[in-house]
């Protein structure tokens, strides 16, 4: 049994445990990375870049499928080959993946370790049956993985996940995707825009991670004016026939359907990669599903010196919400003990269908019940959205009826991409209604979307304002 000795040792060698490593070494500390899997991080791999390669070619396909409503034709049938269209995905995934490969290539030897770790104690790390690593702080980045239900396991390969996608040599003819979050939504309309029969079913009414009801209604509408999507509908029963699955499922309390696909697609949710760290054997805080208790400033385990960084911490399955975990729980493992909350930016997410989805700030679900005015736009009549055919979905805007400050958005439209950047940099500077409609606004611009919204609740301020001054002269009166 190998044993070394270190002041930091981190378990993953995806975005955040990379962060994690070279924050560590640029304070000063030793490090070891520690990685089972394949080098590369799940972005690079199978999540945000072949993704986005797969939708690059998907709105290829859908700006030449819908050319003529420009009066511009294209003669013949239109003509997907799916095998160019997946070796131009896995070609450029590979590309992304060369980049951290290399990186990962420059740090030393002796600080990489391949295979599984365990905790034996607080500090005490065995990997695999080759290596012990003593290690005064250790960093839990161990991502986390595609749930696949038990009844859907005994389809073998024609139950997929996302990561599966990506390997395909080609596309297939029906695929049914279950689950309408960020994942199914984007996978499911891009396959769908590149000729796959798809069928999306949700168990809920719950759409792209969505909360505020009228913006969602917004983006419902314009996904089902071009995918077979059904929310609130379940699968009722799977088996496996020949090379086929055959599902029966319900849509929305309607009779039970049977249908075959080529694959089902599960995109219902991921599972952080804790079970086989054995955190029993620490002194953290377990759940009922084996999941530590920890600090979300810090990402510190109690008291332990244990930090946990990345998608493992089950919250936001984000690249930059990973980094940030990264920088947080490097800069505290390398000080431990002496420890800080970590200096978060502005939330931010965003979806890359189309219309595309984004949430800022603070959500809808989360707002407070009262002191909240909102600023909405359509873009059915917004101009630039209407000159490029792209004039579907809402954006909606929540400010504070106290002070006018900006707290948060949700959207769905088109160029919410850039939309959402501005704002999420609006709510990290504080910014006021007024303050941003201060801001240029170029003509004609999809941001001038973005204005209608800001001056549309600034009316809303202005009223609640003003009925605040008539509440307040009645009561004087009265006296």
């Amino acid at each position: 049994m190998k044993k070394l000795k270190t002041d930091v040792a981190i378990i993953g060698a995806g975005t955040a445990g990379m962060l994690a490593y070279r924050t560590v070494k640029a304070a000063g500390a030793s490090a070891v990375l520690i990685e089972g899997g394949p080098y590369g991080t799940t972005c690079a791999r199978v999540g945000c870049m072949p993704s986005k390669l797969l939708i690059a070619a998907a709105e290829a396909a859908h700006s030449a499928a819908s050319a003529s409503a420009f009066g511009v034709h294209i003669d013949g049938t239109l003509r997907i080959d799916g095998t160019q269209v997946m070796d131009r995905v896995k070609r450029e995934r590979d590309r992304f993946v060369g980049f951290v490969l290399d990186s990962v290539d420059n740090m030393p030897d002796c600080d990489k370790v391949r295979g599984y770790a365990r905790f034996i104690s607080d500090t005490l790390l065995r990997v695999d049956d080759h290596t012990e690593i003593q290690a005064s702080r250790v960093i839990i980045a161990t991502g986390s993985t595609p749930v696949v239900p038990e009844p859907y396991r005994a389809l073998g390969d024609r139950v997929i996940v996302n990561d599966d996608v990506f390997a395909w040599d080609d596309l297939p003819r029906r695929v049914m995707v279950a689950g309408a979050g960020v994942i199914g939504m984007e996978i499911g309309q891009a396959l769908a825009r590149l000729g796959v029969e798809v069928r999306l079913i949700n168990r809920s009414d719950s759409l792209g991670g969505l909360t505020d009801p009228i913006v969602r209604a917004s983006a419902l509408a314009a996904f089902q004016s071009e995918l077979d999507l059904h929310l609130n509908s379940r699968i009722l029963d799977v088996q496996r026939i020949g090379d086929e699955v055959e599902i029966r499922y319900q849509v929305d309390g309607q009779d039970a359907v049977t249908e075959r696909f080529d694959y089902l697609l599960v995109a219902t949710g991921r599972r952080p990669n804790v079970d086989a760290l054995d955190l029993h054997n620490t002194s953290a805080i377990l759940d009922d599903k084996g999941m530590p208790q920890y600090d979300a400033q810090t990402l510190q385990l109690g008291s332990a010196p244990i930090f946990i960084a990345g998608d493992v911490d089950g919250v936001l399955p984000l690249l930059h919400e990973a980094s940030d975990d990264g920088r947080i729980a490097g800069q505290n493992a390398a000080a431990y003990p002496h420890i800080v909350p970590g200096k978060r930016r502005a939330p931010l997410a965003i979806v890359f269908t189309d219309p595309q989805l984004a949430a800022v700030g603070i959500r809808f679900k989360d707002l407070p019940p009262q002191g909240v005015v909102f600023g909405e736009v359509d873009f059915a009549d917004q101009g630039r959205s209407r000159v490029m055919l792209k004039n579907y979905g809402k954006l909606r805007v929540y400010a504070s009826q106290e002070n006018g400050r900006l707290l948060g958005a949700e959207i769905a439209g088109p160029a919410a991409e850039h939309i959402a950047h501005l704002l999420a940099w609006a709510v990290q500077q504080e910014m006021t209604i007024n303050a941003m409609l201060d801001m240029p606004f170029y003509h004609p611009v999809i941001e001038e979307g973005l204005r209608t919204a800001l001056r549309h609740a600034a009316q809303e301020l202005l009223k609640s304002k003003l009925e605040y001054v008539r509440v307040e002269e009645q009561c004087v009166n009265n006296a």
